[in-house]
Parts: C-alpha cells; structure tokens; sequence
C-alpha cells in the first residue's frame, strides 16, 4: 500500500466520503461511507451545527470501515456563482531545465493576475505550455528552455461557497488538503477519448438541484444550476398517493420506473397512506408520475444547454443519485434524441453515480500531484500500516477498466 487519498461531497440528502489507494497505478477502494444530510439546503449549507454532527457521522462510519482515523481530505465546494476563466502565466526558468516549480510560478502568476476580490479561486485545469514562446506541449519538466508561459482553466467561486465548508471540517479536527467543484470531479470519473476531443455537457441530477455542465476536451467551461431534482419526484409520488416522503422515496428507489416502458401494468405495491388507508399503487401509473416529472428537468437541463452555447454538443453524460433509477435511458432517448447516456463508475464497489463527484475529485488531485511533481498520501505510516494488514479485503480496479486506463493517461504508463 503506497499512498491513500479521501474526498468528501456534502450534498443536500446524503454527505459521501470515498477512501481510495492507488497502488502501482491501480485504484483501490478502501472505503465508500454516505449518511444523510442535515442543515445543508440546495448544496449550500444553512444550519451548521446540523451539518456539522452529519459530517461527523460519515468520517465515523468510514473510519470504522478502515480502522483508522481519517484526518485529512479534499472536499467539493458549492457551484453556485461559480466562473471559469482561461488564464495565462508567466515565469523565467530558474535552471537549465523546466521543473515543477517553474511551472507553478507560472500558473499562480495567471491567477494573482486574474483573481477577484469577491471570489475564492477554487482550481486549475491545465491546458498547456509554451517554451520560450514558440514550442506547445502538456507537460515541459525536463526541457531546457528560458521562459515559460502557462495556460490553465480557472475555477473560482464566491467566498462564502468556500468558508462554509473550511469552517465546518477545521471545526472537527478535519485538515483540508485541496478544494475542488462537482463539474471537475464529474469529468475526471468519465474522462474518456470522446470528453478529451469533443465538445459536450455532463449533467448532473441530485436531490434538490440538478447541475449543467459544459466542457470543451475535458476542460470545464461553464456551470448552470436548476433548483429541482430527485425530492420533487419525490413530493409528486407522496401528493399522488397522499403518503410521507420517506415512503415516497421508498417506492421511487425500489418499485417505480424512471419510464413507463419499463413498468409492468399488473404489478401494484401496498402501503398505508397518511390517512390510514391501505392503498395499491400500480407500478405503470406511478412510473408515469416519475416519468412525467424527469422529462420535466431533463427538458430544463436541454434548455439551459441552448442557452449557454451555440455550439454542436457531442455527447451528454448524466449522473447523480437520480440517473440510478431504472429505465432512465428511456427517458433520456426521448428528450435528448439518443445524444445522452448514463454515465458508467467502472471502480467496483462503487458504482452507484452518486459517488461520481468525490471519486473524481481523488482523479484530479492526483493527476495534479503528477504534474507538479509532488509525492502525497493523506495517511501516517502508522495509519498505512494498519490499512497494509487489511489490504486483502480491498477492492482492485484492474488496468482494463477505464480508472486504469484514467492513471495510465495521466502517469504516462
């Protein structure tokens, strides 16, 4: 076991932790922990005494999984506001060749120069370099040069979307290793050759919000958030049938469809309702409910896509804990014309898409490591020692899956 990485996503109905280690350019799970949110409405937090004990809840649970403590993490920021910006930095190399430090100069010169007081800069995807301002390449350590210029995607977001979750982790001992957005932890889980060539949007459906996101080869571009998601279809099954949300949630998630077509006319589920009254509930009839309220934000989500460019869009990813329901693919054909698809977590042992953030987010801050040179791992060896004895128990994402393939790109392996 060489080095482990944790990244936290504090969504509005469940917090989720992922522990990863990657080993010889494999990933491994360690441990994937989620626990229902409190205090924390539409991504941003609003009672934080509540969120405070749910976060609490899910490093407990996670750390009871893996036996240690876990003290340091990168956490996903709220979306909201958020602003992408292509920057370009300058620095004089300091030796013969370029280093990892050179090219961090480069890159905080573009930011110091572009940063606004109001915002908080989030994170930088790299685009690429130029030596002595004529030869282009991704990646220059090593080559001799005398100037370097740097260009990057710059996420910033506003203040508080930053302080509140800062606040909330320090205040549990929790140190916060990086900051990163749902829009690059999305992207890195999918990377692909179609996202790293093509124009396209990665949407994501969640439980109070479902978020749009722009990219042009994998580069995050710009960012729209619809205030609905998963609890809506949610208060549809619950007013239809007159029950409470948990019961409503219960039969969205384990007997409806996300479109008629998948529904069976004959099959009825039995509950007692808020009045008292047992009821049967046809599957096909409150598929329909579901069906009729995903069209709904799936037309915004295509709407808003109109809207924010007037560019051919490629490809359409969509993830979330909502993009798990059964037949959704239906759904997305008819609204989308057979553009969109469901996105695929190849990492066994986690694959439902409501991880999709907080696992990317691991992708990048290691692929950042690499280009900066730097060596990492978020545990002591005291903790490692003890992971190393239960490592037999972990599960293994082999070089044939698209995570493995993820670390090959980027490790150049």
């Amino acid at each position: 076991m060489e080095h482990v990485y944790s990244s936290i996503d504090i969504g509005s109905d469940t917090i989720k932790l992922v522990v990863c280690e990657l080993y010889r350019n494999h990933l491994n799970l360690l441990a994937a922990a989620e626990t229902p949110a409190q205090g924390i409405k539409k991504g941003l937090i609003t009672d934080p005494e509540l969120a405070r004990k749910s976060i609490a809840k899910v490093f407990k649970e996670a750390g009871e999984m893996l036996g240690i403590e876990i003290k340091k993490v990168i956490a996903s920021v709220p979306s909201y506001l958020a602003e992408y910006k292509i920057i370009t930095g300058h620095a004089k190399v300091e030796e013969e060749t370029i280093s990892a430090k050179d090219m961090n100069k480069a890159y905080m010169d573009g930011v110091t120069k572009n940063l606004t007081p109001d915002k908080e800069f989030v994170a930088l995807v790299p685009i690429d370099f130029k030596i002595n301002n004529r030869t282009v390449m991704q990646d220059p350590k090593g080559f001799p040069g005398e100037t370097l210029t740097a260009r990057a995607m710059m996420s910033m977001v506003p203040k508080k979307n930053v302080y509140s979750v800062v606040s909330l982790l320090e205040s549990l001992g929790i140190e916060l290793v990086d900051i990163s957005l749902g829009s690059i932890g999305d992207v890195n889980t999918f990377r692909s050759k179609e996202i790293d060539n093509d124009y396209g949007a990665i949407i994501n459906i969640g439980s109070e919000t479902t978020t749009i996101n722009l990219y042009n080869k994998g580069i995050p571009t710009d960012t729209k958030i619809i205030n609905m998601g998963g609890k809506d279809i949610d208060g549809d099954i619950a007013f239809m049938y007159k029950l409470d949300s948990a019961e409503a949630l219960k039969i969205k998630e384990k007997f409806a469809f996300a479109h008629r077509k998948s529904a069976n006319v004959n099959d009825t589920y039995e509950t007692i309702n808020r009045e008292g009254k047992k009821i049967k509930i046809n599957q096909f009839e409150v598929s329909e409910v579901v069906m009729s309220r995903l069209e709904e934000i799936l037309t915004l989500a295509k709407n808003e896509l109109n809207l924010l460019t007037n560019r051919e869009i490629k490809y359409i990813i969509v993830t979330g804990g909502v993009s798990n329901a059964l037949g959704l693919e239906y759904t997305l054909a008819e609204v989308f014309d057979n553009k969109a698809k469901i996105g695929k977590i190849k990492l066994i042992g986690v694959r439902n898409h409501k991880y999709s953030t907080a696992l990317g987010n691991i992708i990048y801050f290691i692929s950042t490591l690499k280009l900066k040179g730097k060596d990492y791992t978020m545990v002591s060896k005291e903790d490692m020692d003890i992971l190393s004895s239960t490592s037999k128990h972990f599960i293994n994402a082999s070089s044939d899956t698209m995570l493995g393939k993820v670390f090959g790109y980027f490790f150049g392996e």
